[in-house]
Protein backbone atom coordinates (compact mmCIF):
# COMPACT_ATOMS: atom_id res chain seq x y z
CA UNK A 1 0.00 0.00 0.00
CA UNK A 2 1.21 3.30 -0.83
CA UNK A 3 2.29 5.88 1.52
CA UNK A 4 1.21 9.56 0.97
CA UNK A 5 2.40 13.22 1.85
CA UNK A 6 1.57 16.13 0.85
CA UNK A 7 3.16 19.17 -0.36
CA UNK A 8 2.18 22.40 -0.15
CA UNK A 9 3.21 25.91 -1.99
CA UNK A 10 4.25 28.17 0.46
CA UNK A 11 3.51 31.53 -0.80
CA UNK A 12 2.08 34.72 1.02
CA UNK A 13 -1.59 35.45 0.28
CA UNK A 14 -3.11 38.34 0.32
CA UNK A 15 -5.81 36.95 3.77
CA UNK A 16 -2.41 36.18 5.38
CA UNK A 17 1.27 34.90 5.22
CA UNK A 18 -0.09 31.14 5.83
CA UNK A 19 -3.32 31.04 4.79
CA UNK A 20 -2.45 28.51 1.69
CA UNK A 21 -0.14 26.57 3.63
CA UNK A 22 -2.64 25.65 6.76
CA UNK A 23 -5.85 24.63 4.60
CA UNK A 24 -2.95 22.29 2.62
CA UNK A 25 -2.29 20.98 6.24
CA UNK A 26 -5.72 20.95 7.44
CA UNK A 27 -6.26 18.76 4.08
CA UNK A 28 -3.48 16.17 4.60
CA UNK A 29 -4.77 15.54 8.47
CA UNK A 30 -8.53 15.24 7.25
CA UNK A 31 -7.78 13.03 4.23
CA UNK A 32 -5.21 10.51 6.96
CA UNK A 33 -1.89 11.39 4.63
CA UNK A 34 1.31 10.32 6.02
CA UNK A 35 3.41 13.76 5.64
CA UNK A 36 3.31 16.93 4.92
CA UNK A 37 5.84 18.46 2.76
CA UNK A 38 7.46 22.19 2.98
CA UNK A 39 9.30 23.50 -0.04
CA UNK A 40 12.46 25.13 -0.10
CA UNK A 41 12.41 28.07 -2.37
CA UNK A 42 13.19 32.38 -2.34
CA UNK A 43 10.96 32.52 -5.82
CA UNK A 44 8.79 30.03 -7.98
CA UNK A 45 9.07 28.04 -11.10
CA UNK A 46 6.55 29.41 -12.52
CA UNK A 47 7.09 32.71 -14.35
CA UNK A 48 5.98 36.03 -12.51
CA UNK A 49 5.12 37.80 -16.08
CA UNK A 50 2.28 35.11 -16.20
CA UNK A 51 1.37 34.41 -12.73
CA UNK A 52 -1.54 37.21 -12.99
CA UNK A 53 -5.29 37.20 -13.03
CA UNK A 54 -5.21 37.91 -16.88
CA UNK A 55 -3.71 33.80 -17.11
CA UNK A 56 -4.74 32.02 -13.57
CA UNK A 57 -7.17 32.69 -10.97
CA UNK A 58 -5.07 31.58 -7.89
CA UNK A 59 -2.82 35.34 -8.46
CA UNK A 60 -6.07 36.77 -7.03
CA UNK A 61 -5.11 34.95 -3.87
CA UNK A 62 -1.45 34.86 -3.84
CA UNK A 63 -0.74 38.03 -6.38
CA UNK A 64 3.05 37.65 -5.60
CA UNK A 65 3.97 34.53 -6.98
CA UNK A 66 7.70 34.53 -5.98
CA UNK A 67 6.53 35.66 -2.69
CA UNK A 68 7.76 31.91 -0.57
CA UNK A 69 7.89 31.22 2.76
CA UNK A 70 11.23 30.64 4.13
CA UNK A 71 10.57 26.43 5.19
CA UNK A 72 12.60 26.10 8.15
CA UNK A 73 10.76 29.11 9.88
CA UNK A 74 7.29 27.62 8.53
CA UNK A 75 8.24 23.71 10.04
CA UNK A 76 8.88 25.00 13.20
CA UNK A 77 5.32 26.81 13.38
CA UNK A 78 4.29 23.36 11.88
CA UNK A 79 5.46 21.30 14.73
CA UNK A 80 3.89 23.04 17.04
CA UNK A 81 0.67 22.44 16.12
CA UNK A 82 1.48 18.98 14.44
CA UNK A 83 -0.14 17.16 17.73
CA UNK A 84 -3.61 16.32 16.05
CA UNK A 85 -2.12 14.68 13.10
CA UNK A 86 1.04 13.96 14.32
CA UNK A 87 2.23 13.70 10.50
CA UNK A 88 6.07 13.37 9.35
CA UNK A 89 7.21 16.85 8.39
CA UNK A 90 10.34 17.02 5.89
CA UNK A 91 11.51 19.83 3.46
CA UNK A 92 10.74 19.15 -0.34
CA UNK A 93 13.81 19.72 -0.59
CA UNK A 94 16.25 22.08 0.90
CA UNK A 95 19.37 22.98 -1.68
CA UNK A 96 23.11 23.06 -0.98
CA UNK A 97 24.27 25.93 -2.11
CA UNK A 98 22.18 29.27 -0.10
CA UNK A 99 22.98 27.42 3.17
CA UNK A 100 25.87 26.24 5.37
CA UNK A 101 25.61 22.22 5.49
CA UNK A 102 26.17 22.57 9.48
CA UNK A 103 22.82 25.01 9.96
CA UNK A 104 20.79 22.56 7.90
CA UNK A 105 22.44 19.66 10.06
CA UNK A 106 21.39 22.06 13.03
CA UNK A 107 17.95 22.81 11.65
CA UNK A 108 16.95 19.32 10.45
CA UNK A 109 17.90 17.98 14.17
CA UNK A 110 15.85 20.48 15.85
CA UNK A 111 13.07 19.59 13.98
CA UNK A 112 14.03 15.95 14.62
CA UNK A 113 13.62 16.60 17.97
CA UNK A 114 10.20 18.97 18.33
CA UNK A 115 8.32 16.43 16.44
CA UNK A 116 9.74 13.50 18.39
CA UNK A 117 11.40 11.85 15.46
CA UNK A 118 9.22 12.44 12.40
CA UNK A 119 11.39 15.14 10.51
CA UNK A 120 12.93 14.04 7.17
CA UNK A 121 15.42 16.26 5.56
CA UNK A 122 14.76 16.32 1.84
CA UNK A 123 18.11 17.47 -0.04
CA UNK A 124 19.52 18.11 -3.08
CA UNK A 125 21.69 20.39 -5.47
CA UNK A 126 18.66 23.24 -5.53
CA UNK A 127 18.12 25.40 -8.90
CA UNK A 128 19.95 28.05 -10.50
CA UNK A 129 17.13 30.36 -9.55
CA UNK A 130 17.36 30.62 -6.94
CA UNK A 131 21.20 30.26 -6.09
CA UNK A 132 22.95 32.06 -9.32
CA UNK A 133 21.00 35.51 -9.31
CA UNK A 134 22.21 35.56 -5.04
CA UNK A 135 25.33 35.23 -5.63
CA UNK A 136 25.76 31.71 -5.38
CA UNK A 137 28.65 29.57 -7.43
CA UNK A 138 26.63 27.16 -9.64
CA UNK A 139 29.53 25.52 -11.09
CA UNK A 140 29.96 22.98 -9.22
CA UNK A 141 25.86 21.93 -8.01
CA UNK A 142 27.14 18.16 -7.43
CA UNK A 143 30.44 18.59 -6.43
CA UNK A 144 28.80 20.88 -3.75
CA UNK A 145 26.36 18.24 -3.16
CA UNK A 146 28.21 15.60 -1.88
CA UNK A 147 30.58 17.84 0.54
CA UNK A 148 27.58 18.95 1.93
CA UNK A 149 25.90 15.61 2.67
CA UNK A 150 29.37 14.16 3.76
CA UNK A 151 29.16 17.50 6.14
CA UNK A 152 26.07 16.38 7.48
CA UNK A 153 26.85 13.13 8.22
CA UNK A 154 30.35 13.77 9.86
CA UNK A 155 28.34 16.36 12.19
CA UNK A 156 25.46 14.06 13.01
CA UNK A 157 28.27 10.88 13.80
CA UNK A 158 30.63 12.82 15.91
CA UNK A 159 29.14 12.09 18.93
CA UNK A 160 29.80 15.91 20.00
CA UNK A 161 33.81 14.69 19.44
CA UNK A 162 35.53 18.04 17.53
CA UNK A 163 35.69 17.11 13.98
CA UNK A 164 37.82 18.75 11.24
CA UNK A 165 37.55 17.40 7.28
CA UNK A 166 39.39 18.97 4.25
CA UNK A 167 36.66 19.95 1.68
CA UNK A 168 36.86 22.22 -1.20
CA UNK A 169 33.44 23.77 -0.27
CA UNK A 170 32.99 23.34 3.41
CA UNK A 171 36.19 22.45 5.73
CA UNK A 172 36.03 22.20 9.08
CA UNK A 173 38.40 22.84 11.75
CA UNK A 174 37.15 21.84 15.40
CA UNK A 175 33.95 22.31 14.70
CA UNK A 176 31.47 20.91 17.23
CA UNK A 177 27.55 19.60 17.21
CA UNK A 178 26.52 18.68 20.51
CA UNK A 179 22.42 18.29 19.58
CA UNK A 180 21.41 14.48 19.95
CA UNK A 181 19.56 13.11 17.82
CA UNK A 182 16.00 11.78 18.68
CA UNK A 183 16.38 8.29 20.49
CA UNK A 184 19.00 7.77 18.72
CA UNK A 185 18.02 8.11 15.21
CA UNK A 186 18.83 11.37 12.83
CA UNK A 187 16.52 12.60 10.62
CA UNK A 188 16.20 10.67 7.54
CA UNK A 189 17.59 12.07 4.55
CA UNK A 190 15.90 11.70 0.72
CA UNK A 191 17.87 13.39 -1.98
CA UNK A 192 16.05 14.53 -5.04
CA UNK A 193 18.39 12.75 -7.85
CA UNK A 194 17.74 12.96 -11.38
CA UNK A 195 21.27 12.60 -13.00
CA UNK A 196 23.39 9.31 -12.87
CA UNK A 197 26.09 10.54 -10.51
CA UNK A 198 23.17 11.84 -8.11
CA UNK A 199 21.28 8.55 -8.25
CA UNK A 200 24.64 6.48 -7.01
CA UNK A 201 24.93 9.50 -4.39
CA UNK A 202 21.40 8.06 -3.26
CA UNK A 203 22.58 4.44 -3.81
CA UNK A 204 25.20 5.47 -1.29
CA UNK A 205 24.09 7.36 1.15
CA UNK A 206 20.41 7.92 1.58
CA UNK A 207 16.91 6.93 2.66
CA UNK A 208 15.15 7.43 0.42
CA UNK A 209 15.25 8.38 -3.40
CA UNK A 210 12.88 11.43 -4.15
CA UNK A 211 13.19 13.18 -7.25
CA UNK A 212 10.51 15.55 -9.28
CA UNK A 213 8.88 15.87 -12.36
CA UNK A 214 10.50 12.02 -13.43
CA UNK A 215 9.64 11.39 -17.20
CA UNK A 216 7.35 8.61 -16.62
CA UNK A 217 7.03 5.08 -14.33
CA UNK A 218 9.50 3.36 -17.04
CA UNK A 219 12.01 5.84 -16.83
CA UNK A 220 11.47 5.60 -12.95
CA UNK A 221 12.36 2.33 -12.63
CA UNK A 222 15.74 2.30 -14.48
CA UNK A 223 16.83 5.32 -12.03
CA UNK A 224 15.62 3.05 -9.12
CA UNK A 225 17.14 0.26 -10.20
CA UNK A 226 20.47 2.55 -10.68
CA UNK A 227 20.20 3.60 -7.11
CA UNK A 228 19.88 0.24 -6.29
CA UNK A 229 22.64 -1.20 -8.00
CA UNK A 230 24.83 1.79 -6.75
CA UNK A 231 23.55 0.61 -2.86
CA UNK A 232 24.45 -2.98 -3.34
CA UNK A 233 28.05 -1.58 -4.66
CA UNK A 234 28.62 -0.38 -0.98
CA UNK A 235 27.03 -3.35 0.65
CA UNK A 236 23.77 -1.56 1.71
CA UNK A 237 20.41 -3.69 1.67
CA UNK A 238 18.98 -2.16 -1.58
CA UNK A 239 15.32 -2.52 -0.60
CA UNK A 240 15.71 -0.36 2.57
CA UNK A 241 16.10 2.98 0.20
CA UNK A 242 12.72 4.12 0.07
CA UNK A 243 11.31 4.48 -3.30
CA UNK A 244 9.88 7.94 -3.57
CA UNK A 245 8.32 10.79 -5.93
CA UNK A 246 7.36 14.06 -5.78
CA UNK A 247 4.46 13.99 -8.65
CA UNK A 248 2.01 16.89 -9.55
CA UNK A 249 -2.09 16.43 -9.64
CA UNK A 250 -4.90 18.08 -12.16
CA UNK A 251 -7.77 17.62 -11.24
CA UNK A 252 -11.16 18.18 -11.53
CA UNK A 253 -15.00 17.68 -11.55
CA UNK A 254 -14.84 16.21 -15.20
CA UNK A 255 -12.88 15.20 -17.66
CA UNK A 256 -13.46 18.13 -20.03
CA UNK A 257 -12.58 20.51 -17.04
CA UNK A 258 -9.56 19.20 -16.08
CA UNK A 259 -8.44 19.12 -20.41
CA UNK A 260 -9.44 23.12 -20.04
CA UNK A 261 -7.02 23.04 -17.39
CA UNK A 262 -4.24 21.39 -18.88
CA UNK A 263 -4.23 23.98 -22.10
CA UNK A 264 -4.26 26.74 -19.92
CA UNK A 265 -1.21 29.11 -20.42
CA UNK A 266 -0.09 28.87 -16.27
CA UNK A 267 0.06 24.61 -17.12
CA UNK A 268 2.28 24.87 -20.52
CA UNK A 269 4.66 27.45 -18.83
CA UNK A 270 5.19 24.86 -16.30
CA UNK A 271 6.23 22.48 -19.15
CA UNK A 272 9.50 24.87 -19.36
CA UNK A 273 10.92 22.59 -16.03
CA UNK A 274 10.78 19.55 -18.34
CA UNK A 275 14.34 18.66 -19.85
CA UNK A 276 15.42 18.71 -22.97
CA UNK A 277 15.51 15.14 -23.94
CA UNK A 278 11.81 14.57 -22.37
CA UNK A 279 10.89 17.43 -24.81
CA UNK A 280 12.63 15.63 -27.94
CA UNK A 281 10.53 12.17 -27.02
CA UNK A 282 7.31 14.08 -27.54
CA UNK A 283 8.88 15.56 -30.66
CA UNK A 284 9.87 18.75 -29.93
CA UNK A 285 12.54 21.13 -29.60
CA UNK A 286 12.85 22.66 -25.35
CA UNK A 287 12.71 26.32 -26.58
CA UNK A 288 15.55 27.37 -24.01
CA UNK A 289 18.30 24.92 -26.15
CA UNK A 290 18.78 21.36 -27.48
CA UNK A 291 20.64 20.95 -23.96
CA UNK A 292 18.61 22.70 -21.34
CA UNK A 293 17.67 20.22 -17.88
CA UNK A 294 14.51 22.06 -17.16
CA UNK A 295 14.04 23.15 -13.69
CA UNK A 296 17.62 22.88 -12.44
CA UNK A 297 18.51 25.84 -14.84
CA UNK A 298 15.47 27.89 -15.61
CA UNK A 299 15.32 31.51 -14.32
CA UNK A 300 11.58 32.10 -14.58
CA UNK A 301 11.83 35.29 -13.16
CA UNK A 302 13.96 36.85 -16.16
CA UNK A 303 11.23 35.74 -18.91
CA UNK A 304 8.63 37.98 -19.68
CA UNK A 305 5.32 37.47 -21.03
CA UNK A 306 5.60 37.76 -24.62
CA UNK A 307 8.73 35.34 -24.02
CA UNK A 308 6.65 32.70 -21.92
CA UNK A 309 3.68 33.00 -24.45
CA UNK A 310 6.54 32.16 -27.47
CA UNK A 311 8.03 29.43 -25.59
CA UNK A 312 5.65 27.73 -24.71
CA UNK A 313 2.94 28.10 -27.97
CA UNK A 314 4.17 24.73 -29.53
CA UNK A 315 4.35 22.46 -26.18
CA UNK A 316 3.35 19.10 -27.06
CA UNK A 317 -0.19 18.01 -25.48
CA UNK A 318 1.12 14.58 -24.67
CA UNK A 319 4.68 16.35 -22.65
CA UNK A 320 2.29 18.23 -20.38
CA UNK A 321 -0.27 14.76 -19.76
CA UNK A 322 3.00 12.75 -19.24
CA UNK A 323 4.40 15.80 -15.98
CA UNK A 324 1.22 15.30 -14.45
CA UNK A 325 -1.17 13.16 -12.74
CA UNK A 326 -4.48 14.20 -14.27
CA UNK A 327 -8.23 13.63 -14.94
CA UNK A 328 -11.30 12.60 -12.38
CA UNK A 329 -10.11 11.21 -9.09
CA UNK A 330 -10.49 7.76 -11.11
CA UNK A 331 -8.52 8.38 -13.90
CA UNK A 332 -5.56 10.00 -11.43
CA UNK A 333 -5.67 6.92 -9.30
CA UNK A 334 -5.12 4.59 -12.54
CA UNK A 335 -2.12 6.32 -13.35
CA UNK A 336 -0.21 6.06 -9.54
CA UNK A 337 -1.63 2.73 -9.69
CA UNK A 338 0.90 2.20 -13.01
CA UNK A 339 4.16 4.45 -11.02
CA UNK A 340 3.15 1.80 -8.02
CA UNK A 341 3.71 -1.18 -10.61
CA UNK A 342 6.72 0.21 -11.48
CA UNK A 343 7.92 0.60 -8.03
CA UNK A 344 6.64 3.51 -6.29
CA UNK A 345 6.27 2.81 -2.55
CA UNK A 346 5.25 6.78 -1.20
CA UNK A 347 4.01 9.70 -3.20
CA UNK A 348 4.20 13.12 -2.39
CA UNK A 349 2.05 15.36 -4.32
CA UNK A 350 1.33 18.66 -5.01
CA UNK A 351 -1.91 20.01 -6.35
CA UNK A 352 -1.43 22.33 -9.20
CA UNK A 353 -5.40 22.18 -10.45
CA UNK A 354 -5.32 25.83 -9.36
CA UNK A 355 -3.28 27.16 -12.36
CA UNK A 356 -6.60 27.27 -14.10
CA UNK A 357 -7.75 30.82 -15.21
CA UNK A 358 -11.35 30.40 -12.87
CA UNK A 359 -10.55 30.58 -9.60
CA UNK A 360 -13.90 29.36 -8.78
CA UNK A 361 -13.37 26.05 -10.37
CA UNK A 362 -10.05 25.89 -8.75
CA UNK A 363 -11.37 26.22 -5.83
CA UNK A 364 -14.00 23.42 -6.73
CA UNK A 365 -11.41 21.07 -7.10
CA UNK A 366 -10.17 20.46 -3.96
CA UNK A 367 -13.04 18.36 -3.30
CA UNK A 368 -11.87 16.20 -5.95
CA UNK A 369 -7.90 16.24 -5.17
CA UNK A 370 -8.97 15.31 -1.14
CA UNK A 371 -10.71 11.80 -2.84
CA UNK A 372 -7.38 11.26 -4.91
CA UNK A 373 -5.46 11.92 -1.29
CA UNK A 374 -7.84 9.04 0.04
CA UNK A 375 -7.78 6.81 -2.91
CA UNK A 376 -3.92 6.73 -2.83
CA UNK A 377 -3.76 5.27 0.81
CA UNK A 378 -5.38 2.38 -0.74
CA UNK A 379 -3.45 1.66 -3.52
Amino acid sequence: MLKVGLATQAVHTRFSPTAAVDSDYVTAVATGADSFWVPDHLNSLLPRSIMTPQYTGVAKLAPKTDAWLEPWTLLGRLASRNRLGRLRLGTGVTDVGRRNPAVTAQAAATLHLLTRGRAILGIGTGEREGNEPYGVDWSKPVARFEEALATIRALWDSGGELVTRDSPFFPLHNAIFDLPPYRGKWPEIWIAAHGPRMLRATGRYADAWFPCVTANPQNYAKGLATVRSAASDVGRDPMSIIAANWLFVVTGRSRDEVDEVLGCEAVKAFALNAPAGTWARHGASHPLGEDFTGLQDIIPQTLDEQTVLSQTRNVPPSLIREMFLHGTPGDVLEQAAEWRNYGLEYVVVGNLSGLQPSLRRGIAATAPFMKVLRGLRKL
